[in-house]
């Protein structure tokens, strides 16, 4: 904060609550109000358009901070409550919608409600007091479209100012990257991006049909299907994409793999792109990932009581291979950052080897695979251990020959964290011996498994509780992990906080095999899977499953959902 700042004013004073609340870290503190030294715009404003809070936090800041109502989605009137008073315009220029009026005043839904010149303008116009209510821009906009416009989303506007595009135009790549470098097809692609970083989505997946082209959305490991822009413009989307990525847009016949990097609301957003041929032209799916968002600790992640204790004893060995698994998407690569985080300090040097780099950790040598130039796991690993590193996170074990040098680098003194793909942490053990390992090797270098799935977490302003019928609860053994026969359970409701899904983020659960002498031996004699998982639990293990029903009692996720990611277990 400089030296000239009005710490009286209301603009310090809101952004100093921002702070205090959590909503703004130092570093974004002192961003924000430079940018309102230098431009005289609100705060509240700033913040919202640099992306550092979003739009409905900023609007529930700001009811708290004002003593105003928030509007939901439902507050909004079913027709105009004016007529050709104002024009469309200005609506949308002020951003105020009016929502009620009477002999004895007007209620004026704002955007900006600290815009006082606007809402004495209307005060004077009106002839009458002007109550105001604060409204989320998004849902704002959408009002004034369908009250005063045409009832036309944003996509539906930018649609309408391309030109009809033949299907004979996917052959011809130079048109096509003529057309999807034009200004509504840029803007298009764009907002279909910045509309799935508000929704705090995971993947968008593009992907056309006969008939149709369809853009969903995974939110909370669910996919959601959402405005599509018209089949004809496939072409010039997936071009746009291909540009963006720096793909081949005249290559369609072979699956591609590219990144973007771009800065939506402020934040700087990573997305890896993977094209492959259907039947019906290319499908895209962009997987996000907010760098800004930084790496939380285990008991953000979902770890809790003990199993946080066996995490840490495993990852502060001084040598060993410890092992995250589960599918695609469980939240792997995460759970090793934030070990990473941990065990970052600066008397050890940590050393990374990742396709891709996901996030990037202050003091650690992150190292990136390119493949097309040879540069693979285990061309950089050989090159690593000659450079004395006491800790080497791999970013996935998927041959022999990586496995191998693993084990070479873990009896030589080195930890070594890394991901596979594999439904339990006991199956793991028998993968990697099916995959080439030797038994004795496996048994002195592995440390502990853990194995993991990620589950919708309840949205705290709507979760249900009910009481579970007593045979269900006997059936899933509840009552022994409850210690009652009088059993709550939560259900996902639904409201405008988590988008009417009843769920607001995801947590992991998880089960943590640790070794012992009784493992090591069933090793040594390539035992299978189930007697290796049975000599877990019976050393302390607590399954997936009953991680999850864990959980499930706390409040923390559904039943539901537990038994949906742990079925095949």
């Amino acid at each position: 904060m400089t030296a000239s700042a009005d710490v009286n004013s209301e603009d310090y004073r809101l952004c100093q609550a921002l702070l205090e609340r959590g909503k703004l870290d130092q570093s974004n503190f002192d961003r924000a109000w430079q940018w309102h030294e230098k431009t005289d715009q609100p705060i509240d404003r700033i913040v919202a358009s640099l992306g550092l809070v979003s739009e409905r936090d900023m609007a529930e800041f700001l009811s708290e901070f004002l003593a105003t109502p928030l509007l939901s989605g439902d507050d909004y009137p079913a027709d105009a409550v004016l007529d050709d008073s104002v024009t469309l315009t200005f609506l949308k220029e002020t951003c105020i919608l009016p929502i009620a009026e009477n002999d004895d005043g007007m209620v004026l839904a704002m955007a900006n409600p600290r815009d006082e010149f606007t809402r004495r303008a209307m005060e004077v116009k009106f002839k009458k007091p002007i109550a105001v209510r604060i409204a989320v821009p998004s849902e704002l906009e959408a009002a004034i479209e369908r009250l005063y416009g045409e009832g036309k989303s944003s996509l539906a506007e930018i649609v309408e100012n391309i030109d009809d595009v033949e299907r004979e135009l996917g052959d011809d790549a130079e048109r096509l990257k003529n057309l999807a470098s034009e200004a509504p097809v840029i803007r298009l692609v764009n907002l279909i991006i910045s509309r799935s970083v508000e929704s705090r989505a995971s993947d968008v997946h593009i992907e056309p049909f006969e008939d149709r082209l369809r853009v969903r959305y995974r939110i909370d490991g669910q996919l959601q299907e959402v405005e599509s822009p018209p089949s004809r413009l496939r072409f010039a989307i997936i071009s746009r994409v291909k540009i963006m990525a720096r793909l081949d847009i005249a290559e369609r016949r072979l699956p591609q793999d590219g990144r973007i990097n771009l800065v939506v609301r402020g934040k700087e957003i990573d997305l890896r792109v993977s094209t492959v041929p259907t039947m019906h032209g290319e499908s895209v799916v962009l997987r996000i990932l907010d760098k800004s968002a930084g790496v939380g600790d285990f008991g953000q992640l979902g770890f809790i009581g003990s199993d946080v204790d066996r995490l840490m004893d495993m990852f502060r060995s001084p040598n060993g291979i410890v092992l995250v698994t589960g599918p695609t998407g469980s939240g792997k690569t995460t759970t090793l950052y934030s070990a990473l985080t941990t065990l970052n300090r600066v008397d050890r040097k940590v050393v990374t080897v990742e396709d891709p780099v996901e996030y990037q950790l202050y003091g650690v040598n992150q190292i990136q695979v390119k493949p097309q130039i040879g540069l693979d796991f285990t061309a950089i690993l050989r090159s690593v251990l000659r450079h004395d590193p006491d800790i080497i996170m791999i970013g996935e074990i998927r041959d022999l020959e990586t496995a191998q040098i693993a084990v070479q680098a873990s009896l030589t003194g080195h930890l070594v964290l890394s991901t596979l793909h594999t439904n339990s942490a006991a199956a793991t053990i028998s993968r990697l011996i099916d995959m080439g390992v030797e038994d004795y090797l496996l048994a002195s270098t592995l440390t502990g498994v853990v194995a993991q799935r990620l589950v919708g977490l309840l949205c705290s302003d709507c979760k249900e509780p009910y009481r579970a019928l007593s045979e269900f609860a006997e059936e899933l053994q509840l009552d022994r992990l409850a210690n009652t026969t009088d059993i709550t359970l939560y259900r996902a409701n639904g409201c405008e906080k988590c988008s009417g899904s009843g769920f607001r983020g995801r947590i992991c659960i998880a089960e943590i095999l640790t070794m012992n002498d009784t493992i090591r031996s069933l090793i040594m004699k390539q035992t299978a899977a189930q007697p290796i998982h049975d000599e877990a639990v019976r050393a302390g293990m607590r399954t997936m499953y009953e991680d999850g029903l864990r959980k499930a009692l706390d409040g923390m996720t559904s039943i539901e959902e537990v038994i949906r990611v742990t079925r095949e277990n």
